[in-house]
C-alpha cells in the first residue's frame, strides 16, 4: 500500500508537476534519431555574436537549446559565454565559433550551474572551461542529478554528454585575452554564483540569467533579495548593449527593469496567495498582470516558482503548533 501523502506534500507534488516541461515525444526504440542543432549567430557588435535560445520551456522538441550563448572573437581564439545543454550543442557551438573567427575556442565561460547553460562543456577540454568557485561547487553538488534529469527529458539529444566540471576558477576583475579586455563580475541571486561579463571594446554586458528579456525569469535556485541587489549592480555598470540569458539583445536598456518588475510582482503575488489561503495549484493559476502579456513562458514560470517558493512561504505564515 502506498503511504498517504500529507497536505503539504500533495501541494508540493502538484506544484512541481505543474512546472514540468512538456514537449514532443522522444523517438521510439529502434527509430533513428536525426535531431541536430541549427545555430544562427546574430552579429551584435564587432567581433561579438549572440546565439539565441528558443523562447520556450525546455523540451525534447527544442533539444533543450533555450539559453543564449555568446561568441567573442580574440586574437588568441574566441571566448564563449555559456555553452548550451548537451555535448552535441557544445560541439555545434565550437564549430560555429571556428567558422566565424577562423580559430578554435580559447576559453569557455560558464555563467552559472543550470544545465541549459553548462552541460555543453562536455564538448570541450575541461582546462578551457572556467567558472566562479561558487558555480563549480554547485555543479559538483547538483550536476549529477541535473544531468540525469536532462537525459530523462531530452533522451537522444544528450548522447555522449557527461558532466564536465570546469578546471579554471575565475576571480572578479579584468581578464585580458588576445587583445580583448573583459571585466568579470561575480554576483548571485538567480543562483548561488552568477557571472556577468562587461566587454570593454563594445560596451556589451553579458548578464547571463540575472536578466531575462521578454521572457519570464526562472527561479529554481533563486534568492530574490540577492537577485534584486545583483540587478542594482548591473544597472550601475556602464554599457551600451545587454545580452540576457534568455530573450533578445537589449539595446534600449529595458531588460533589467523588466526582470525586476517580474520578481517584485512574483514576491507580492505569492505572499498574497498564501495570505488568502490558496493552495499551490490555485496560486499558480492566479491572474498575471497585463503588462507581462509579452513575456514568453509566463504561466509556466509562475507555476514553477510556486513549486520553488510556496512551501516555505506557507511554513512561515503557518508555523507548526505541535
Amino acid at each position: 500500500m502506498r503511504p498517504r501523502l500529507g497536505a503539504a506534500t500533495r501541494r508540493q507534488t502538484l506544484g512541481a508537476l505543474a512546472g514540468l516541461a512538456v514537449g514532443a515525444a522522444a523517438p521510439l526504440q529502434g527509430e533513428t534519431f536525426a535531431g541536430r542543432y541549427a545555430l544562427r549567430p546574430q552579429a551584435v557588435a564587432p567581433g561579438l555574436w549572440l546565439v539565441r535560445g528558443a523562447a520556450a520551456p525546455m523540451a525534447f522538441a527544442n533539444g533543450g537549446a533555450i539559453a543564449n550563448c555568446a561568441i567573442l572573437a580574440t586574437m588568441a581564439g574566441p571566448v564563449l559565454f555559456d555553452c548550451g545543454p548537451s555535448r552535441g550543442y557544445g560541439a555545434a557551438l565550437r564549430a560555429l565559433a571556428r567558422r566565424l573567427t577562423g580559430r578554435d575556442p580559447a576559453l569557455v565561460l560558464v555563467s552559472h550551474l543550470h544545465p541549459d547553460h553548462a552541460l555543453g562543456a562536455a564538448a570541450f577540454d575541461p582546462a578551457l572551461v572556467a567558472a566562479l568557485p561558487e558555480t563549480i561547487a554547485q555543479l559538483e553538488r547538483d550536476g549529477p542529478a541535473m544531468t540525469d534529469a536532462m537525459f530523462r527529458l531530452l533522451a537522444d539529444w544528450m548522447r555522449g554528454t557527461e558532466l564536465a566540471i570546469p578546471l579554471r576558477r575565475l576571480t572578479p576583475g579584468l581578464l585580458e585575452l588576445g587583445g580583448r579586455r573583459l571585466h568579470l563580475v561575480a554576483l548571485a541571486g538567480h543562483s548561488g554564483g552568477d557571472l556577468a561579463v562587461l566587454d570593454e571594446a563594445s560596451g556589451t554586458l553579458l548578464a547571463g540569467d540575472l536578466v531575462f528579456h521578454d521572457r519570464a525569469p526562472a527561479t529554481p535556485h533563486a534568492d530574490l533579495a540577492r537577485w534584486r541587489a545583483a540587478l542594482d549592480t548591473l544597472a550601475a555598470l556602464p554599457h551600451r548593449l545587454l545580452l540576457p540569458g534568455h530573450g533578445p539583445a537589449d539595446p534600449a536598456g529595458r531588460a533589467i527593469a523588466q526582470t525586476r518588475d517580474w520578481l517584485d510582482w512574483l514576491s507580492e503575488a505569492l505572499a498574497g496567495a498564501a495570505a488568502q489561503g490558496l493552495d499551490m495549484v490555485e496560486a499558480g493559476a492566479q491572474p498575471i498582470p497585463a503588462r507581462f502579456a509579452g513575456l514568453a513562458a509566463a504561466r509556466y514560470e509562475l507555476q514553477r516558482s510556486v513549486a520553488h517558493f510556496y512551501a516555505a512561504i506557507e511554513a512561515a505564515r503557518l508555523p507548526r503548533i505541535d
